[in-house]
């Protein structure tokens, strides 16, 4: 190995700390000691029945149904392999030894790795002192007792390249350390590792794929000490591991043709049914991000046939019909998600072996391929619903989710959300304008009610919750928008059930609670500079937009349309450019006959339309989308159409 390998975490240049395990046994004193101190062969063929014979106990616990059965038999066989490593390392290191002892160390660590479902630094210390064993047989230790795993590796593999009896031994040793390099995402360690292994010069590929794909290990001979996992196994273990986190990693970023290259790669390979599951859900991400659709719903299909994980390809079905406008179908596989994710899965104990998914990453609420829980899932269908119509059905799926997330609760609550997905108060006024979707207005009611009722203990703490803005300290407070929001969608329930004096009441309250709101705002000079801050900013201006709208129209219901000028005017000034007040605004000069405002006032819409509209880069919540649906005028377009043929008749006579 020409190059040294880079330093790590828990595998850097410096020397690991001798474990103290009181049963892990010191080197030997001198690791000069004459050669005429070796074992004889009697010890030697002792030991490696011993070995065997733990070997096989621990296949026969895999083999065991009863998980107490299995639980004592394997950790009998960790124990026996323990105390037979440190019967090995109490004598001189010695070549005809130490290729059993090295056999040894691999199965004690494939074992103890897969029981615990992960590496630990005792692998590494373990790793560590077989090559310092290796070096002892070459008497090159003194000068190393100070190195760590990169310089041990570098010195072992030019050592072993003498010696090729141990070369199978050191490279089933090297998958070991592959494999915990790979768990803990120390990738530039492993490919100077497998560039050592692979013979490869300096400044030779990085592609740690093909790198994986070129190693080669040794085979074993066929009178070698039994293993319970071999190199090569272990090779398509790194191989497919490395592949898919590849994959997820270049779909996460984009990189999409490198992605599809990875995953299909990952499939080549012995992999799992349970991680199949997620290969082939990322390749149908991949695949219908590529505007491949008809090729992504085929892997989606297969993936929910090689496993019972249906979470994963069910919520990326969902997206996929999404994208095709396919909304009964959408919905149909978010339903079987809900239903999915309410059916524990069997987990089956784990191979004891080092297997694909202990060297994958822990799951990302960002990936892709990240399902959440039952209740995420069930909020997901029910906006689903409320946003393509179905009213009905997202009132019914809102009740059984604030059910669900109720159900084991605090009586009271307080803020900030919890991504992913909105905050519990906003999950309560989505369920509020979903049932006044649904002509129940009466429900809705009881459901703003409830929500009132486990706000309102945060709104005399606004003082120090605007102060804590003001500092930094904590986020802007979003309990004020969400008991206007509370009110403005009770008043729209009193409008529904025709109590118009009500619903004056209430979206006078909202307007209220806002203007003060943002009186504090000033007052206490906080910072809405950051992105939260320049949403609830605009959330703010258009709650109160649509109350002064809501209030107006009300006031036109009841022919009080002076009283709606007012509220009109007040809209278009607190929300600039909002075409529905404008609009508002526009029909009820031409009803006072106003004809010269209302003529000034059609130009400035006209000029607005023409101007470009900025993106925002975020959404509304949902709630508030939902209702200024309601308040937008469904005939807008055609009035305004009538409206510029009045002004230009007179030119034309």
């Amino acid at each position: 190995m020409h190059g040294p390998l880079s330093d790590s975490v828990g595998a850097s240049a410096a020397p690991l700390p001798p474990s103290e395990d009181p049963c892990r046994c010191p080197g030997p004193a001198s690791a000069t000691m004459s050669r005429q101190t070796l074992p004889d062969s009697g010890c030697l063929d002792l030991w490696r029945e011993q070995n065997d014979r733990f070997v096989r106990q621990a296949k026969m616990a895999q083999d065991s149904g009863l998980s107490l059965r299995r639980q004592q038999l394997a950790q009998d066989a960790l124990e026996g392999l323990k105390g037979l490593i440190c019967t090995l390392q109490g004598i001189p290191a010695a070549v005809p030894v130490l290729s059993l002892e090295l056999t040894v160390i691999c199965n004690f660590i494939i074992l103890k790795a897969s029981l615990a479902q992960g590496f630990t630094e005792d692998q590494a210390q373990d790793i560590q002192r077989g090559l310092e064993r290796v070096l002892e047989t070459q008497e090159q230790l003194g000068p190393t007792l100070q190195w760590g795993l990169r310089e041990l590796w570098d010195s072992v593999l030019r050592a072993s390249s003498c010696l090729p009896e141990l070369l199978p031994a050191v490279h089933h040793l090297a998958s070991l350390q592959a494999a915990l390099w790979l768990s803990t995402d120390h990738l530039g360690d492993l490919a100077l590792l497998l560039q050592a292994l692979n013979g490869s010069q300096t400044g030779a590929s990085e592609d740690l794929l093909l790198l994986l794909k070129t190693w080669n290990p040794p085979s074993e001979e066929l009178d070698a000490p039994l293993i319970l996992q071999d190199a090569r196994g272990l090779k398509d273990v790194l191989v497919t591991a490395f592949a898919y986190r590849q994959g997820l990693q270049e779909l996460i970023t984009g990189n999409l043709p490198k992605a599809l290259r990875s995953l299909h790669e990952a499939t080549s390979t012995l992999c799992p049914r349970s991680v199949l599951v997620q290969v082939y859900t990322a390749l149908g991400t991949c695949l219908r991000k590529m505007g491949n659709p008809q090729r992504a719903l085929l892997y989606l299909l297969a993936a929910l046939k090689v496993g019972s994980a249906c979470g994963p390809p069910l919520l990326e079905a969902s997206r996929l019909y999404q994208q095709l406008g396919d909304t009964a179908a959408e919905l149909e596989s978010l339903e079987l998600l809900v239903e999915a994710l309410g059916v524990p899965l069997n987990s089956k104990a784990p191979q004891l072996l080092i297997e694909v998914e202990l060297l994958l990453p822990p799951p990302d609420p960002d990936s892709p391929l990240h399902c959440g829980t039952q209740g995420q899932a069930k909020h997901l269908l029910a906006s689903r619903c409320l946003q393509t119509g179905r009213a009905e059905d997202a009132a019914e799926h809102y009740l059984d989710l604030l059910a669900l997330l109720l159900d084991d609760s605090e009586p009271r609550f307080s803020p900030p959300p919890c991504p992913p997905g909105p905050c519990m108060p906003e999950l309560f006024l989505e369920a509020a304008a979903a049932l006044i979707q649904a002509g129940r207005a009466q429900d809705a009611l009881t459901i703003c009610e409830e929500l009132l009722g486990r706000t309102s203990s945060l709104l005399p703490k606004m003082s120090q919750l605007w102060e804590d803005a003001r500092k930094g300290t904590k986020e802007l407070p979003q309990c004020p928008l969400w008991v206007s929001a509370t009110h403005l969608l009770q008043g729209q329930a009193w409008v529904q059930l025709r109590a118009q004096k009500e619903a004056v009441s209430e979206f006078s309250r909202c307007l209220e609670l806002l203007f003060r709101v943002t009186l504090e705002d000033k007052e206490q000079g906080a910072s809405s500079s950051c992105e939260h801050g320049c949403k609830s900013d605009v959330v703010r201006q258009q709650l109160r937009s649509a109350a002064l709208i809501s209030r107006g129209l009300e006031w036109v219901a009841s022919g009080q349309d002076t009283k709606a000028l007012q509220d009109f005017l007040l809209s278009v000034q607190v929300c600039p450019g909002n075409q529905d007040a404008s609009f508002h605004l526009l029909q009820t000069l031409r009803r006072l006959d106003r004809k010269d405002e209302a003529t000034a006032l059609w130009w400035k819409m006209e000029a607005q339309t023409k101007l470009p509209q900025e993106a925002a880069t975020w959404s509304l919540p949902l709630y508030l989308e939902t209702y200024l649906n309601w308040i937008h005028p469904s005939e807008r377009e055609t009035l305004l159409e009538e409206f510029q043929t009045s002004l230009l008749e007179p030119c034309d006579l």
